[in-house]
């Protein structure tokens, strides 16, 4: 039988604009989806309880190192969490994992929701700017486990629930999404059914960053594009919108092909060429999720028929 704890769902998340640009400090914006999400229960039931326990129980060994080396970023109660893990606590989640949408982000702001015990920073919507960094930097560090290197927003868009606009590193807050309106142009979400590997796609982009002609694209071309992408979208300029994104579509095309999945190379060049739709990546890319911008969904639909589409914003 399955044990509620209480009801704390902790939704995925979608990085709208930013992947890897936020690293070397272009302008982010993460949204909420609530169409996937996960909490904690006790089952000891179930094959998805068991794996999960299992892997948890991993999570607890890495939060046990990093308290004995005095580097866990907060109080957590790891007794009380180990407890739990032998009474067949498990992490019940509808997120994908490996589509870019957060699914370790959930766990991560799960544990820190449930177990940490002294000065918990609250998931409400008038933190001021230095908590969100601070929560920010707690989860980069817990996070860090699942990918090796963690901004640490997925687990932040996971706990506060809301909207958040990275500026820079040390500049983020909650912002307000404009109303969808039944508008033809749409952001949608184009399942390639693979599986993505965060981890070694996040290496050979730091790799990259090595090269002085890559860093350069990415200051001049990639953040010009991204954070203007960023300013329409917010102030809902539909044209302006997906006039930057077309040329972020292909700054990512020229420049980010092995985090393109193989099979979407050419789909992700007749968008362009066509102007029926534009693709970029959401989250780091190499499966999961792709996301498309369109100013007309219908005729969008009908060149992208062979694919499960799903609408997430309309403009």
């Amino acid at each position: 039988m399955k044990a509620m704890l209480k009801e704390s769902l902790y939704y995925s998340k979608i990085l709208l604009f930013g992947e890897y640009g936020i690293i070397q400090d272009s302008m982010g914006l993460s949204i909420p989806y609530s169409d996937y999400n996960g909490q904690f229960l006790f089952d000891e039931k179930n094959s998805k309880s068991i794996k999960s326990n299992h892997q948890l129980s991993q999570f607890l060994l890495h939060l046990k190192d990093l308290e004995k080396n005095n580097a866990l970023p907060c109080k957590l109660n790891l007794k009380a969490f180990e407890n739990d893990l032998n009474n067949h606590l498990y992490f019940d989640s509808s997120i994908p994992q490996g589509f870019g949408i957060g699914s370790s982000g959930a766990i991560v702001a799960a544990t820190y929701d449930k177990y940490c015990s002294e000065n918990k920073i609250p998931a409400n919507k008038t933190l001021e700017n230095e908590k969100i960094i601070e929560l920010k930097n707690i989860f980069s560090c817990l996070e860090s486990y699942y990918h090796g290197t963690s901004s640490g927003l997925d687990p932040l868009i996971c706990y506060l629930n809301l909207p958040i606009l990275i500026k820079s590193k040390n500049e983020l807050g909650t912002v307000g999404i404009p109303n969808s309106n039944q508008g033809k142009g749409a952001v949608f979400l184009l399942n390639t059914g693979e599986v993505g590997n965060t981890q070694p796609l996040v290496q050979h982009f730091l790799e990259k960053c090595k090269e002085e002609g890559f860093r350069n694209m990415l200051k001049n071309k990639f953040k010009k594009y991204n954070d203007a992408s960023i300013e329409a979208f917010l102030k809902n300029e539909g044209q302006a919108l997906l006039k930057n994104v077309k040329s972020l579509s292909k700054v990512l095309y020229e420049n980010f092909q092995p985090m393109i999945p193989k099979l979407y190379r050419k789909l992700w060049k007749e968008g362009i060429d066509s102007n029926s739709y534009y693709l970029k990546l959401c989250g780091s890319g190499g499966g999961g999720y792709i996301l498309g911008f369109t100013k007309d969904f219908t005729k969008a639909q009908n060149k992208l028929s062979s694919y499960q589409l799903d609408v997430i914003h309309r403009f």
